[in-house]
């Protein structure tokens, strides 16, 4: 599926949470206000910080693969 992401808007600034694994200042923020879209950026940034886009199954789909220790790995 091929989502266009270049129009989507996180307007609501008060969405933005850091991860719960946060160590110090060196983490991301994400934003799911926006229906469908989740927002990553730099915290350090704040909303200076470019905003990465992407869909909730990609979102969910990455997540399962750090959980699941497969990013960054290369396949045997």
């Amino acid at each position: 599926m091929i989502i266009n992401k270049e129009n989507v808007v996180f307007n609501d600034v008060t969405g933005w949470r850091k991860s719960s694994y946060t160590a110090g200042a060196n983490c991301v923020e994400i934003n799911e206000s926006t229906p469908g879209y989740v927002g990553v950026r730099d915290s350090k940034l704040g909303e200076d910080s470019p905003i990465l886009v992407f869909g909730v199954d990609e979102m969910r789909a990455f997540l399962r693969g750090v959980k699941n220790d497969m990013v960054g790995s290369t396949p045997a």
